[in-house]
């Protein structure tokens, strides 16, 4: 069964070249949180030798030397822009896996064989004429040969410009691809992992491919065992069309400068519950219990160190954002203390399930029920239609002042009327 991974190119990147063509050609990198370290880096960045997650600290010098561009991370566009790009790829295939923010499996099971290197390129083509984002395509008969065809497609290897297809390498071709891989390039395969199957010779993807499966699995685990079995074309990880449902929501973040007041933590937490909230609605799911956590900054030995959780748990699973954070902000008042500067603070929710599957017990009050849900769907609505905050609780703050560093953001191209692109 022949299966397509379709991965975006440098997506974070790209979605910044796609709002700013003068980008193209020059070295562009994407900072993470509060601009500490590289996320994402262009071909042009790679070829100067920066390495994913280099600290921006490390690289202001040679950023300077080479004039590399740099921006904050604007999850806000990228997250738009990926819902752009999974949906038309939704369009190429009955059934369809969203991997990540930037990559997706699709099935492609009674499709003329001869015609799906001509089928990759038509994916292409239409992402890049409909959103403007550059994608590879990776084509095999199992989940870990198509990530592995892409990173072919990638480098221009076995394939026309951007797709591979091991399908229609002969055997001893692929052989041949297969011993100048690295096998670090194998999908699962880490540096550790690397290190240890380097120390048993086995330096190449082809040499795991030749690799005895239960050995493997005595000496590492059954997972690696199922990749040697998945590099030989035996169908080991199935597609799933639906994702598991979370088992927990986590939002948390660092500050862009320390935090020493109550109202100020309140803030932050009040906000990360509110986010949180959002995203356990969009599963129909509702939780059972929520810890909130604080911390300062570890790596400031010469000030005093605080860390502490709680867990407030509910009466009945809810979904309702005003409850969710009156209770955070209920458990904050119990783990706070004077005399520190927190540097993060984070809720999680827990004891998720579905939103259907709840239990009524005799002193529910439905009326109050329907009120929460129907509060809670125009927050959502109004929030989807003219952006996120745009509808929320006070308890979130207006100034932020701990809000993290965003110096070199991009504008919200696409989900804020007020930063829609001008033509000039």
């Amino acid at each position: 069964m022949p299966i397509a991974l379709v991965d975006c190119n440098n997506f974070y990147v790209s979605c910044e070249r796609m709002f700013n063509p003068k980008l193209e050609g020059k070295p562009v990198v994407v900072l993470s949180n509060n601009d500490g370290c590289a996320v994402a880096r262009s071909n042009e960045v790679k070829a100067l030798g920066i390495k994913m997650g280099e600290p921006w600290f490390k690289m202001e010098q040679i950023a300077r030397q080479y004039s590399i561009i740099s921006y904050s991370s604007n999850y806000t566009l990228y997250g738009d822009l990926s819902a752009r790009v999974m949906s038309i790829l939704s369009d190429f295939s009955p059934r369809q896996e969203i991997y990540s923010i930037d990559e997706c499996f699709l099935d492609l099971d009674g499709f003329d064989p001869k015609a799906l290197m001509t089928y990759g390129q038509t994916i292409r083509q239409t992402v890049m004429r409909n959103v403007g984002i550059p994608v590879c395509v990776g084509i095999a008969n199992t989940k870990t040969l198509a990530k592995l065809a892409n990173h072919c497609a990638k480098k221009g290897l076995a394939g026309s410009a951007g797709v591979c297809d091991f399908n229609i390498l002969n055997k001893e071709d692929r052989k041949d691809l297969f011993a100048s891989i690295p096998v670090n390039e194998v999908w699962g395969v880490g540096h550790r992992i690397k290190t240890r199957l380097n120390g048993l010779n086995i330096q190449s993807v082809e040499d795991l491919c030749c690799a005895d499966a239960e050995y493997i699995r005595q000496q590492f685990s059954i997972v690696l065992e199922r990749t040697v079995n998945e590099l030989n074309g035996i169908p080991c990880i199935e597609l799933e069309e639906a994702g598991v449902p979370r088992q927990q929501i986590m939002v948390s973040r660092s500050f862009g400068q320390p935090v020493t007041t109550l109202e100020d933590l309140s803030e932050s937490v009040a906000y990360f519950t509110t986010r949180a909230a959002e995203k356990l609605r969009k599963d129909g799911s509702v939780a059972a219990c929520l810890c909130v956590y604080v911390r300062t900054n570890p790596f400031k030995k010469d000030e005093p160190q605080y860390q502490r959780s709680i867990v407030v748990p509910f009466i009945q699973p809810t979904d309702d954002t005003t409850k969710l954070v009156d209770a955070a902000l209920t458990g904050l008042k119990v783990i706070f203390r004077n005399g520190y500067r927190y540097k993060k603070s984070g809720v999680l929710l827990m004891g998720l399930q579905s939103k259907g599957m709840i239990q009524a017990s005799l002193f529910d009050d439905l009326d109050q029920q329907v009120r929460s849900d129907n509060m809670m769907k125009v927050m959502d609505t109004i929030n989807l239609k003219m952006g996120n905050g745009s509808l929320t609780i006070a308890a979130t703050g207006v100034r932020q002042r701990w809000a993290m560093r965003r110096e070199r953001k991009s504008p919200d191209y696409t989900t804020d009327w007020s930063e829609l692109p001008v033509a000039e």
